[in-house]
């Protein structure tokens, strides 16, 4: 007589997990709602417990770059589903996200790199997350904007982060003249092939302040270089194409800084007086520098009159 056979049962599915220095670790279960996490700049090692445990246990992950974005899942053995949530998808997804929240989903937001929102476009979807009372939690961690402003050397009780300024240089010096008056720290994000640029612009609207560049921040090949506006852009004129992620520091106006940028004014309007009449003169270094054309004009009647 046979004996009756039965198929085995089903195995219990297997609790979100994370690994870490080789060890298997269960993630705890995640309350419902949008949980905004800071990832890594760089350096994998830059997460922290709650991070990768919120990530573990997500429903899904939303990221700006699904590239980026798997290789730090799968260095810790994550296995949690991951979507694309980014600037040109937003629009689309923030609905059907948003749908997810209302049914009691736990959904993590990522960026590409460092803290959500900062120039990326999830303070939309925050935003109206927020809107419609549903609950946000925030995982800090990594930020490349505070990682620069410490490492600068430059004063930190206050600081006024710009993000990209203008890629085009007129639009660019007006832009750093507006932000000129700000009792505080500057910082901003740059792309390469503009560093140099950038540079030249700022020292010129904003006169001989000091500042910082910093490139790969936790990573491998770090460099801070520190120094006045104007040697920083000689410095990137000369060199190649600069690399990586970069943070432009700019320290806070001073009395110094004010006086070093009218002699700046005062050294472009002597060059150019040289040469054009009193009117074409005060076009040009205006336009040069970004500064306001009634204070070129005011420097430039000063030096006609120190003129013999």
């Amino acid at each position: 007589m046979s004996t009756p056979t039965h198929a085995p049962a089903p195995a219990a599915p297997r609790a979100p997990s994370y690994t870490a220095f080789g060890i298997r670790a269960e993630a705890e279960a995640l309350a419902p709602g949008l949980h905004i996490v800071a990832t890594p700049i760089g350096n994998l090692r830059d997460i922290s417990f709650r991070a990768l445990a919120t990530l573990a246990a997500a429903d899904a992950v939303l990221a700006e770059d699904t590239r980026t974005s798997k290789t730090l899942l799968a260095h810790y053995g994550i296995s949690t589903p991951l979507y694309p949530y980014h600037e040109h998808n937003a629009e689309q997804m923030r609905p059907k996200i948003l749908g997810k929240l209302r049914e009691g989903g736990k959904l993590a937001l990522i960026s590409d790199a460092g803290t959500p929102l900062v120039s990326d476009p999830g303070y939309k979807l925050v935003a109206e997350v927020v809107a419609e009372g549903l609950p946000v939690t925030g995982i800090p961690g990594p930020s490349a904007v505070l990682a620069a402003l410490v490492l600068a050397g430059l004063p930190t009780d206050r600081f006024f982060f710009e993000g990209f300024l203008p890629p085009k240089a007129a639009a660019r010096r007006g832009r750093l003249t507006e932000l000129a008056a700000i009792p505080g720290t500057l910082v901003f994000f740059e792309s390469p092939r503009r560093l140099a640029e950038m540079l030249s612009d700022a020292a010129a609207v904003l006169g001989e302040r000091p500042g910082a560049v910093a490139r790969e921040l936790t990573k491998f090949y770090e460099t801070v270089r520190r120094g006045p506006l104007s040697t920083l852009a000689a410095h990137y004129e000369g060199e190649e194409e600069a690399r990586g992620e970069i943070v432009v520091v700019i320290g806070p106006p001073g009395a110094e800084t004010e006086a070093a940028a009218g002699d700046a004014i005062g050294e472009r309007l002597r060059i150019a007086l040289a040469e054009l009449s009193l009117k074409e003169a005060v076009a040009q270094v205006a336009a040069e520098t970004g500064q306001p054309r009634r204070k070129v004009y005011a420097r430039a009647l000063e030096l006609t009159r120190e003129t013999p």
